[in-house]
């Protein structure tokens, strides 16, 4: 027998025991305790059965009638709640049992005119039959859990998969190395030079009649004008005057061999451009793999199961579930990098009807005991069809953005992109780019430069590698030029921590709550410049009621003021509104009379604020 057998005829046999157990002429466990397990879907006919055995082996037979009546009246009464309301409370059951029993007491006397039960006795007894059941209706629920049942779940990571990925990470991370540790060399060496000479020599010299008296072992002159003139061409890309007339006095084909050096020298030239350009190309690769170790790294240990240690909170939020019509089919806590806790969870109705999804949220944050909610993407309503449902733990803060934007006089789009990403892991995250120049190219290279971004993010990398790999890609797709600034901030909503990242971008500003204003600067170039990138930070803190401000050079640029962010600061200090959005148009518009109305470059403005649930 199925060890949940076991434990319902436990059950059964407890109710027969209890059944003979008797308080002032009443028999209170009787009710009580049925109603308790028949709140349980499996094994209600064994309960009843056992019920009906005790009654008949323990009771007067004027007693059983009472309490037989009382058993169908909570039988019933489940059974009806289950078919209106798609649920059953255990106040419910305790009502019909406590009720139930009360009733056919004050008037029972139909039955047993010698053993009245008085009303102080019988009002005794409702309440204890209310109070057991409403307590007890949980503890049976725990003793029918299977607590020893299996994890099957694709999320729960063995300790052989985490070791096989923590082995993939350290090979990438090695070849990474290896591929940093070639040496790059960006300028033409010595022995470069010598071999222009052999080659010009070989081609000129070995079919000219005076090749032998020129490159005598004895006279090294031709030596020393061979190295003036590769010295001449590494220095000035031609040869000078002084090596031109040694080179006339000493050889019968000057201007011969001068072209042939030249173009010896200009191959080598190329060859070695193209050689730098290969170990780009492989510190682009060494990035990649040192994220992708990263990555590997951070799936490997990214949660930590906790089945064993909250079994409990388990089987309460599989009761509570089962009080709100949900079979919870599986469900699993795990607690993540940061400390916060995420719970997974396989949900069916259990009626076939559709259950709201804020029932569940209750359900599992009163069984918590910490506010939960459900990813963004979950469904509204909980059908017949299993579905898997993840809630993550509640940030402190939720956030309010805006954005206002201004296309250049005369160009069809503007070459500013920008994005608000809020990341189910509590993180916000705001992005802005201006593309070099204006119009569509820029527009395109900028729109390239968020998307990418956004997509790096998601996938799991940190902002620095994601932005290293995004100037990777970018040096190798730029054309003509074409740049693209960068400016992150990414707030933690759980703490109000905000971490800024600026490559190439304009200045950003935070609004306190209490009016003041603060500026956070940037002096590197923007990305696709180079292969060697410097990614400014800096944290800052933010608190309830604060404000992001992020701006293009646009803004900034044509204030037309010595000290153009004192200005800004000053515009934003002086906007009184707590309104993202209207914030970020009031600052176009008073940008826009410090230029006379006239838009000479595109214009951005974003506006995010925090505020505490």
């Amino acid at each position: 027998m199925r060890k949940t057998g076991w434990k319902q005829l436990a059950l059964s046999i407890a109710g027969v025991l209890l059944s003979r157990i008797s308080i002032m002429g009443c028999y209170p466990f009787v009710p009580a305790f049925f109603a308790a397990v028949y709140l349980e879907e499996n094994g209600r006919w064994l309960i009843s059965a056992g019920m009906l055995t005790g009654m008949v082996a323990f009771l007067p037979i004027t007693v059983i009638v009472k309490y037989a009546m009382a058993l169908l009246l909570i039988a019933l009464t489940v059974r009806l709640s289950e078919w209106v309301d798609k649920r059953c409370y255990a106040v419910v059951a305790a009502l019909a049992a406590s009720g139930g029993t009360f009733a056919l007491s004050v008037f029972g006397g139909i039955f047993d005119f010698k053993n009245q039960v008085t009303l102080p006795s019988a009002l005794c007894e409702a309440v204890f039959i209310f109070g057991f059941v409403v307590l007890a209706a949980k503890g049976v629920h725990l003793f029918c859990e299977e607590t020893d049942k299996p994890v099957v779940f694709e999320n729960v990571r063995e300790g052989y998969q985490e070791q096989r990925l923590l082995k993939y990470a350290k090979s990438f991370d090695g070849l990474s190395k290896t591929f940093l540790s070639m040496s790059r060399k960006s300028e033409i060496q010595p022995e470069d030079m010598g071999q222009i000479q052999q080659e010009v020599a070989g081609r000129i010299c070995s079919s000219c009649d005076t090749c032998a008296i020129c490159w005598a072992p004895a006279d090294n002159t031709m030596y020393r004008v061979f190295g003036r003139l590769t010295g001449s061409l590494m220095q000035n890309g031609e040869a000078d005057e002084e090596t031109r007339r040694e080179l006339e006095a000493h050889c019968r084909y000057p201007g011969y061999v001068e072209r042939e050096a030249m173009a010896a020298f200009e191959q080598v030239r190329v060859n070695k451009a193209w050689y730098n350009r290969l170990l780009e190309n492989r510190e682009v690769i060494a990035q990649q793999l040192d994220a992708m170790a990263f990555i590997m790294e951070d799936c490997a240990s990214e949660t930590v199961l906790l089945d064993a240690e909250e079994k409990r909170k388990l089987a309460e939020i599989r009761y509570r579930a089962k009080e709100s019509g949900i079979v919870v089919e599986e469900v699993h806590l795990f607690e993540k990098n940061d400390g916060h806790i995420q719970a997974v969870l396989m949900v069916r109705s259990k009626w076939g009807n559709c259950v709201a999804m804020r029932d569940l949220t209750k359900v599992v944050t009163g069984a918590l005991d910490l506010y939960m909610k459900p990813h963004k993407d979950t469904r509204t309503f909980i059908g017949k069809e299993t579905m898997e449902v993840v809630y993550e733990e509640e940030p402190a803060f939720h956030a309010v953005h805006g954005v206002a934007r201004l296309v250049k006089d005369g160009s069809p789009v503007s070459g500013d992109s920008f994005s608000f990403m809020e990341k189910e892991d509590g993180e916000l995250v705001l992005s802005l780019s201006d593309g070099m120049g204006f119009g569509a190219i820029a527009c395109k290279e900028s729109e390239l430069v968020v998307d990418l971004l956004e997509r790096f993010i998601e996938a799991g990398f940190t902002k620095d590698t994601a932005i290293k790999m995004l100037n990777s890609a970018m040096v190798i797709h730029g054309e003509n030029e074409k740049y693209s600034t960068v400016d992150i901030s990414s707030v933690n909503l759980y703490t109000g921590e905000t971490s800024f990242y600026k490559i190439g971008a304009s200045a950003t500003f935070i609004r306190h709550k209490n009016g003041s204003v603060e500026c956070l600067l940037s002096t590197s170039l923007p990305v696709g410049v180079s292969f060697e990138i410097e990614i400014e930070q800096a944290k800052k803190q933010l608190a309830d009621g604060d404000f992001l401000v992020m701006v293009t050079d646009g803004v900034i640029e044509y204030l037309n003021t010595d000290c153009p962010e004192e200005t800004m600061e000053e515009i934003i200090s002086g906007i009184k509104t707590n309104h993202p959005g209207l914030l970020a148009k009031k600052i176009l518009d008073q940008v826009m009379l410090y230029t006379g109305g006239k838009v000479e470059d595109d214009m951005t403005v974003l506006a995010a604020a925090i505020w505490e649930n």
